[in-house]
């Protein structure tokens, strides 16, 4: 059969057609699902970007480098700044990572590599992911409990146990996820190579699995350093530094942005007012560089 009969025979053939066209059912129902993702989207950026405009607004007018080393101020005192809310969030942050990011790491190593399928794991999993509907004002109340009431007083430490639970299960699930998504060829070629399981979870799993860690992690800490309610159990708040006269008053009430700005935006003065507005922005930013950095870390662990 040559060319010209095999044209012959599919002349009769109904091919659809290819072209777009609004007469078309399936495109006219593409083009409006596409439209109506994109109000959607517009809608959804709507209380985003008006937060952020507010906060540079509001909060940009106030921006000195007085905020970022000084003391708050008393009611009736101008100027003033939360310095000792910065460093008291690094440090509250700080103690928490420490302890949610190992355990969190650990945890996942042996829920997606050495015992998936125990009784355990599964255990894990389900007080992991009824971890993440946790209310944070629990965390506090469990902190509190465990660490204020033993220790005798507020401090950064029991703070940081508090954030600590609420960093724990997306440290874990978030990290799980990612080493199952490590293909199966490459574990398959270290145990042929003679790794052992520990060698193969140490050398292959989390090298490339950190791009996925790494974000896990950076969700973790972007949550931890915005909440309040925990910290108002355990850390409560203080008008000096965290580190003064080359001592260190870590196990007491110490300062934290959050903290600062639930105290300061429920005044009846305008300076304390808009440092609540300042310090918002300030928060935000420092959320937004870790985020930024947590990428910056997890592309060139890719491209590695």
């Amino acid at each position: 059969m040559n060319t010209a009969e095999i044209t012959t025979e599919f002349n009769d053939v109904d091919f659809p057609r290819l072209e777009r066209s609004l007469r078309h059912p399936r495109t006219l129902f593409s083009i409006v699902l596409s439209i109506g993702t994109g109000i959607a989207t517009i809608i959804a950026c709507v209380p985003l970007f008006s937060v952020l405009i507010m906060l540079i607004w509001r909060g940009g007018k106030k921006i000195s480098l007085a905020l970022f080393t000084e003391l708050p101020p008393t009611a009736f005192e101008e100027g003033g700044g939360f310095g000792n809310a910065i460093v008291g969030t690094i440090v509250i942050v700080s103690i928490a990572a420490a302890i949610a990011i190992p355990f969190g790491i650990l945890t996942a190593v042996f829920l997606a590599e050495f015992g998936p399928q125990s009784k355990t794991a599964s255990i894990a999993r389900f007080c992991a992911k009824t971890l993440t509907g946790l209310p944070s004002i629990l965390a506090g109340v469990f902190a509190y409990a465990a660490i204020v009431i033993a220790t005798g007083g507020y401090s950064a430490p029991a703070g940081g146990v508090a954030l600590a639970l609420l960093m724990l299960p997306t440290v874990i699930l978030t990290a799980e996820e990612a080493m199952r998504m490590v293909p199966v060829k490459m574990k398959e070629a270290a145990i042929g190579m003679g790794c052992t399981p520990t060698q193969v979870a140490w050398k292959i799993v989390l090298p490339t699995a950190l791009p996925g860690i790494l974000t896990g992690v950076m969700l973790a800490v972007a949550r931890a350093a915005g909440e309040t309610a925990p910290l108002l159990f355990t850390a409560l708040f203080s008008n000096y530094w965290i580190f003064e006269d080359g001592s260190s008053q870590v196990m007491e009430p110490t300062a934290s942005l959050a903290v600062f700005i639930y105290n300061f935006s429920g005044m009846p003065f305008e300076n304390q007012i808009e440092m609540a507005w300042a310090a918002s922005l300030i928060l935000v930013l420092m959320v937004l560089t870790i985020n930024i950095f947590g990428q910056i870390i997890s592309s060139r662990s890719k491209a590695s």
